[in-house]
């Protein structure tokens, strides 16, 4: 166990090079010269050849892409990701800054999330192929088709245009985070919704739970008991890797609602070409998420032996 831990975590580090590489090389190759972008910020008149010479010289944009790679990269080691051009201020300051409020709807989206999938998701495995379990699997047919867009312009309509319950945007109270998180909840309550009754169609029709009522015991204890325990580890992964998605994925929802978030300040350092902060970003999400994945990796080799001792079984080879 603790050789495939390790190897796991080891793992990682080839991976995150490949971020670090994808998020440099496709900025780099974005439309438009950097030192044009940042000599306009910093000089109201249009800026003359000279002074974009100098900008490039200081920010090392003349050197070939390899080196600025490297040099990059050490900074980013020491955790320094550079400074924004759009704030003038650190882009690990500002990514720190902002990732607080996407953390807040995102918990609060996946809380919200598992209080609809759960319990839905259980009465329609248990009562399978009757009307509870057909109008729950159209509704997460539905809630999985959805565009988070149109979703969010919906709910703005109904709850704070209409009937004026809700603020329109903004993240100053808790109220204000109620629409983006219920925006971002629907996709991930139906995708879990449908993972757990199939989940647990499959773990009642195992030989154990047949066991289990052959002894005499009620329905909510072999569901309970038995049945749930297995039926909520592939649901525990999925929650993991969707978690993941919510805190990389409310780029669209951030701009929306104008919650100040982690994908607010993407949304402006794109449209302002703010290279060294959308480099960072892509590295920082990066960095989250691989995280996420090896914690709900080793977790579920806690909580399923038989994946656990496959993959001590595998490292050894």
């Amino acid at each position: 166990m603790k050789r495939y831990v390790f190897v796991r975590i080891f793992s990682i580090i080839p991976l995150w090079l490949g971020i670090s590489m994808l998020a440099f090389v496709l900025s780099s190759f974005a439309p438009g010269d950097p030192a044009t972008v940042i000599a306009h910020r910093l000089f109201d008149a249009p800026p003359s050849e000279e002074q974009i010479a100098a900008i490039r010289l200081e920010y090392h944009l003349d050197e070939p892409l390899p080196a600025r790679y490297a040099r990059w990269l050490a900074s980013a080691a020491r955790g320094d990701l550079g400074i924004s051009f759009r704030t003038k201020e650190p882009v690990l300051k500002e990514l720190t800054t902002h990732f607080p409020a996407t953390l807040e709807i995102s918990c609060l989206a996946l809380i919200i999330a598992l209080i609809i999938a759960l319990p839905l998701g259980i009465l329609s495995a248990v009562r399978h192929r009757s009307r509870l379990d057909h109008a729950a699997r159209v509704g997460a047919l539905i809630g999985a088709s959805l565009p988070s867009y149109w979703l969010g312009y919906l709910l703005v309509l109904l709850f704070a245009v209409i009937l004026g319950w809700l603020p329109v945007a903004g993240s100053e109270t808790m109220s204000g985070a109620i629409l983006p998180s219920v925006t971002l909840s629907i996709g991930m309550a139906a995708t879990l919704t449908r993972l757990t009754r199939s989940s647990l169609l499959e773990i009642l029709g195992e030989d154990f739970i047949r066991t289990a009522h052959a002894k005499g015991l009620t329905e909510r204890a072999v569901i309970c008991r038995h049945a749930l325990k297995g039926a909520l580890i592939p649901v525990l992964t999925m929650t993991g890797i969707a978690f993941g998605h919510l805190l990389g994925g409310a780029v669209i929802v951030e701009g929306i609602f104008a919650w100040q978030g982690i994908g607010f300040l993407l949304v402006n350092s794109i449209y302002d070409r703010d290279y060294p902060m959308i480099q960072g970003f892509v590295l920082f999400m990066g960095l989250i998420f691989t995280l996420l994945n090896l914690v709900v990796d080793l977790l579920y080799l806690r909580l399923d032996p038989r994946i656990r001792f496959a993959k001590e079984r595998r490292t050894n080879l």
